[in-house]
């Protein structure tokens, strides 16, 4: 059923009737503040901090944050960063490839993508949590670093808003070139239809973990690949070749695409499990309250686990 807002009008939760609202950031608005209607606890709350390191200034940066000392000495702007003893440091991580463009009863997975991408930044933010953005296809495409500034949504969906998927990858690579210049530990939020060979994915993921970050993994689908509801003879396009075309008969195909979609799924389930990734599958046709409760069931975790 729908969200109602404070106005009365109803908010829809389907992802692809909300895609009427327009901009990525009013759609993210409403699912976060739509999501935190009867929410029993706020988890819009400070903590103390401490100084880490400095990193260039950038604009939009807080200016009270710049080290002028160091501006005296090296005549260049440098941003005193901080760690919050209880909040995050996040870098969601989109993927971009010709895959995700599909879409056909919904909005593309990519589309799912970068709503879903929008509304945890803007859940991040709202709580202080230190939040960048990677968009990726054959290579990483856009890359902004982790601030907790406000302002720092915009440039996110804005970015966003400008990416276009791009061609096939490999994920697994793109995650082993990436890890390196990741220097301080981090949540690492996955969002992709993960389609690369299982054993090449799962050694990318331990790598992470191996370095101590955390990752979330957002695995997204479209309805069509979870019950192939084809019936009649169907021309599949490749959406990462150009001019790869294949005719089948969907009867014939039907039940081994089927077993081998769900040994995939299985797979991956299992190798995020053993490694200590937190996994949760998203169809384009489901909420994104979902998310949302995944990665604030996380962050409760993660303080008790503190304490």
């Amino acid at each position: 059923m729908p969200l109602r807002s404070s106005g009365d009008s109803e908010i829809p939760l389907d992802p692809t009737a909300l895609a009427q609202f327009g901009k990525l950031e009013v759609v993210a608005r409403l699912v976060v503040e739509g999501f935190m209607i009867g929410q029993h606890k706020s988890p819009f709350k400070g903590s103390s901090i401490e100084f880490v390191e400095h990193r260039k200034y950038y604009p939009g940066d807080e200016i009270r944050h710049i080290d002028w000392r160091a501006y005296g000495k090296t005549g260049k702007y440098y941003i005193k960063e901080f760690e919050d003893e209880t909040n995050l440091r996040c870098y969601l991580v989109v993927d971009g490839s010709g895959s995700m463009g599909y879409g056909q009863s919904t909005l593309s997975k990519f589309d799912y993508a970068r709503y879903l991408a929008a509304s945890l930044g803007y859940l991040l933010l709202t709580q202080r949590d230190a939040t960048g953005l990677m968009t990726f296809d054959t290579a990483v495409r856009n890359r902004f670093e982790p601030s907790a500034n406000p302002q720092s949504f915009r440039r996110l969906v804005e970015t966003l808003e400008d990416t276009r998927t791009g061609r096939e990858t490999s994920i697994a690579k793109v995650l082993a070139d990436l890890l390196p210049s990741i220097k301080r530990r981090s949540l690492i939020v996955f969002l992709s239809d993960c389609f690369d060979r299982i054993a090449d994915f799962a050694t990318a993921l331990k790598l992470f973990r191996h370095a101590r970050h955390e990752v979330i993994v957002f695995h997204i689908v479209a309805p069509e690949e979870e019950d192939f509801p084809f019936s009649h003879p169907t021309q599949f396009r490749s959406l990462e070749r150009d001019g790869h075309r294949i005719l089948v008969d969907p009867h014939q195909l039907r039940s081994m695409y089927l077993e081998q979609y769900q040994k995939f799924c299985d797979d991956l389930v299992q190798t995020c499990g053993k490694i200590g990734v937190d996994y949760e599958k998203l169809v384009t046709n489901q909420p994104y309250h979902t998310a949302l409760g995944k990665f604030l069931d996380y962050r409760a975790r993660r303080k008790a686990q503190k304490r």
